[in-house]
């Protein structure tokens, strides 16, 4: 059996090696020639699945070691009869610790106090409804959004109307992209949406590119200083625009969901739909192949200050201006170089751990520091 998968996957070999010989190729140039003896395609984001690519292929299956799907033309694969999966909910914790550590920072760039600002969650999928429950746990008012759910479910879970999330202080976007149906996402932040903020909201985008028209944005942020934008996907990728990613607040190479564990779980569940698909017993779980992180251990007493040593944790785990400043550092080069280097940041991403992998040990502190470490996801030893 012959696998094309995308050279970003982690632990291909390790999870698919026994099943057929792995082929790992950039998923942005998958081409069909390469799958002219394909089996199987395993792909990212990246990739765009569909009748150009798969025609003629004996492709059988398509798994995407990602949630999204709108890069997969799911008609056509099933009117080819061929079988595909993703993974939803593998990232969302990686995502929702993007935006913790984007909160953390604002504390320190904007004065916020997570205690007083209140963030607003567009979109109630795997990542949405995490963050709200995340947020939730930690004390920080939220107001969520999804009139795709059931009006039970929208009731059950206390959602409200998009004009209500648009009125927080910070708003998160966290949709799929659609451009059909009645509630298209496609450029759903545009410049009638986008004159609607205040001047002292923030807008935080970690789910697909198109969801905002960048060029509004670029036009709200020049006419509105005071307006901050945080972007980890872009339209266009990977060619950013320059003098939006010179005016946001923070701006990374979509990586959000790229911690190491999440990555790692999407390989394990597309393993899983392969093994089914092809009736195979299950040999391999991510716990095999998982290694203590590089920071495994910290240690706060009760002479710490609650908030210090809240922010000083999710820093010293995920600081999100390190990947700032490596996108910042290509905005000189040409366009074909800064798509390379975009690429290149993703291929060579460092091996991101999530706060679960921390040991955090609590000595005689506070009941309160205690719950929200253990809030905020980390390993706790008292």
């Amino acid at each position: 059996m012959n696998i094309v998968a995308d050279e970003n996957i982690p632990l291909l070999s390790r999870f698919f090696g026994e099943i057929g010989h792995v082929t790992q190729l950039a998923g942005r140039n998958i081409k069909a020639q390469d799958l002219a003896n394909a089996d199987v395609l395993i792909v990212r984001s990246v990739t765009q699945v569909n009748q150009t690519l798969l025609e003629n292929s004996p492709v059988k299956f398509v798994g995407s070691c990602t949630i999204g799907m709108d890069h997969i033309d799911t008609q056509y694969l099933d009117q080819q009869n061929i079988r595909y999966a993703n993974a939803p909910g593998c990232n969302a914790n990686s995502v929702v610790e993007y935006i913790l550590s984007c909160l953390s920072i604002l504390t320190e760039t904007h004065r916020l106090d997570w205690g007083a600002m209140s963030v607003g969650i567009i979109g109630y999928g795997n990542v949405g409804s995490r963050l709200a429950k995340r947020l939730d746990k930690l004390g920080i008012a939220y107001k969520a959004c999804d009139p795709l759910l059931d009006l039970s479910v929208q009731e059950q879970e206390s959602l409200v109307s998009l004009e209500d999330v648009l009125a927080c202080d910070i708003i998160s976007l966290h949709v799929p992209l659609t451009k059909d149906g009645e509630y298209p996402t496609h450029y759903m932040i545009n410049e009638h949406v986008l004159s609607q903020l205040r001047d002292d909201q923030v807008l935080i985008n970690t789910c697909r590119g198109a969801v905002i028209n960048n060029d509004h944005l670029l036009e709200h942020l020049r006419k509105h200083g005071r307006f901050t934008a945080i972007l980890d996907v872009w339209e266009n990728e990977p060619e950013v625009n320059v003098e939006l990613a010179k005016s946001v607040l923070i701006g990374t190479p979509h990586i959000a969901g790229y911690s190491f564990d999440g990555k790692v779980a999407g390989t394990e569940m597309i393993y899983h739909a392969l093994c089914k698909f092809l009736g195979l017993p299950l040999r391999h779980t991510s716990g095999q192949f998982l290694e203590e992180p590089p920071l495994s251990k910290m240690a706060f007493t009760s002479t710490a200050d609650i908030d210090w040593c809240l922010h000083t944790a999710i820093r010293a785990c995920f600081d999100v201006r390190h990947d700032h400043s490596l996108l910042q550092s290509t905005l000189s080069l040409s366009a074909l170089e800064r798509g390379a280097a975009f690429d290149a940041f993703r291929k060579s991403y460092r091996c991101r751990r999530e706060f679960s992998g921390v040991k955090v040990q609590l000595k005689q502190v506070d009941s309160e520091l205690h719950s929200k470490f253990k809030a905020l996801g980390f390993n706790i030893k008292t």
